[in-house]
């Protein structure tokens, strides 16, 4: 996501970088390369131009301090303007009446259905009793679908087989959730493949005879500005609450991202970020100007690290790296962990300076299995004492796992190594008093 994006503005800010000063025509020449940066990313170049003559505007109209560089008052600027181009702040989810019903709209292929359900595991995690109401009767399998989905995360849905009316569904699905005590009620409409008539007004009928606490528009970022299209058409017959951009994570170029707010008016409240049931993140403006300068999004890896991470699961694990009895059976539990924090590619990407490096670099989602495969094929007796790891029972794990011998003494190299690196930590007194022994030297 954004990655051609990152690397185009990488390279126009450059282009300050190392000046003595800002003038007309270094900033002209920097302006231009973001304009054609921003249409290649498919932003309608209306706005690309709105946005970046506001830049140049900017530039221009600030008080330079003599201790800040020109390149990084231009960064600082960009950053603003794309902020403030996506909504500026984080827009939450209203979730008042009872039950409070989220309705969900958009087109086929836009991943409503995926969508409804990564929205009720998001709320259940939060702690909301959610229910869920399928409302796509023309679909084939659109229930069984949803369903399906459901059962993953532990949430009931509200379904009737031999009733066609999508209105008569979603009321009796509010009198059952409120009846079941759920707070929350998912309400996932059917789309179709092209906007017509009878899908505006029976989204329209779903509306009126609802009245939702938020009414959401799901749009799939890849179909770039056609997505900001339909989100107008939208908006204009059911004046929906917010936008949620899905498939972020394939190889959209994110001008939907960066239009939609300005055409519509409406906030991103969410974007999809993997396939996975938990695949889904609140969209904040700030963070995602961020990624997009390559600045990386470090809050939003430590809120996954906390949600992923179970802290009665942290605090044995420190406990026997403090006696130095880590061993590959905690060393399992801490890739689970990392794993249910989402794509790695993803994570990797939100650390600062790296998301460019990454740009023509395959990362594959599924690297832990080989490890996984490897830990799998030991005894109980030698994940809890790997020091007995001689070359015989080196060849069998090799053997039962599939890997190389080559591959098999790599991962024991490494634990290892990490092992040591634990027992100096605990020498110095843990992580956190090490950091502070250095601090204090400065």
């Amino acid at each position: 996501m954004f990655e051609n994006l990152t690397a185009r503005l990488d390279k126009a800010v450059k282009n300050l970088k190392g000046q003595g000063r800002i003038t007309e025509v270094n900033v002209a020449t920097t302006i231009k390369e973001i304009r054609r940066a921003l249409v290649d990313a498919d932003v309608n170049y209306k706005i690309a131009k709105e946005i970046t003559d506001e830049i140049k505007d900017e530039t221009f109209g600030r008080e330079i301090l003599i201790s800040v560089k020109p390149g990084q008052l231009f960064t600082k600027i960009v950053y603003e303007k794309l902020t403030e181009l996506m909504g500026s702040t984080r827009s939450e989810m209203n979730l008042e009446g009872n039950p409070a019903i989220i309705m969900i709209a958009g087109l086929n292929g836009a991943g409503k259905t995926t969508l409804s359900a990564k929205l009720a595991n998001y709320l259940k995690n939060q702690g909301k009793s959610v229910m869920l109401a399928a409302c796509d009767v023309y679909r084939p399998a659109a229930v069984d679908q949803l369903r399906t989905l459901a059962e993953q995360i532990g949430v009931e849905v509200y379904s009737e087989t031999d009733n066609k009316d999508p209105v008569a569904i979603a009321q009796n699905a509010v009198k059952h959730a409120k009846a079941q005590g759920n707070k929350v009620l998912i309400v996932d409409t059917a789309g179709r493949l092209a906007i017509d008539e009878e899908l505006m007004n029976e989204i329209s009928d779903l509306k009126k005879a609802l009245n939702p606490a938020e009414t959401l528009f799901v749009v799939d970022a890849m179909t770039g500005q056609d997505a900001v299209v339909t989100a107008q058409i939208f908006n204009q017959r059911i004046d929906y609450d917010g936008v949620v951009l899905t498939k972020l994570d394939g190889d959209s170029r994110g001008g939907a991202a960066l239009s939609i707010r300005r055409v519509v008016d409406k906030p991103i409240k969410f974007i999809g970020t993997s396939e996975k049931i938990d695949g889904i993140d609140a969209f904040y403006p700030d963070r995602m100007a961020q990624r997009i300068l390559g600045k990386g999004d470090v809050i939003s890896l430590v809120e996954r690290a906390q949600q992923a991470f179970d802290e009665d699961e942290a605090k044995r694990i420190n406990k026997r790296i403090r006696k130095n009895q880590f061993d590959f059976d905690d060393f399992r539990s801490q890739i689970e962990q990392i794993k249910r924090m989402g794509n790695i590619k993803d994570l990797i990407a939100m650390l600062p300076g790296i998301g460019r490096e990454l740009k023509n670099m395959e990362i594959d989602d599924d690297a832990f299995k080989p490890i996984e495969a490897m830990i799998s094929s030991m005894t109980p007796q030698e994940r809890g004492n790997p020091d007995i790891l001689n070359g015989s029972r080196r060849k069998r794990i090799s053997n039962g796992s599939g890997r190389t011998i080559q591959e098999v003494n790599n991962l024991i190299k490494q634990f290892n190594e990490m092992r040591k690196m634990m027992r100096k930590m605990n020498k110095s007194g843990g992580l956190g008093n090490a950091v502070m022994k250095r601090a204090l030297k400065r």
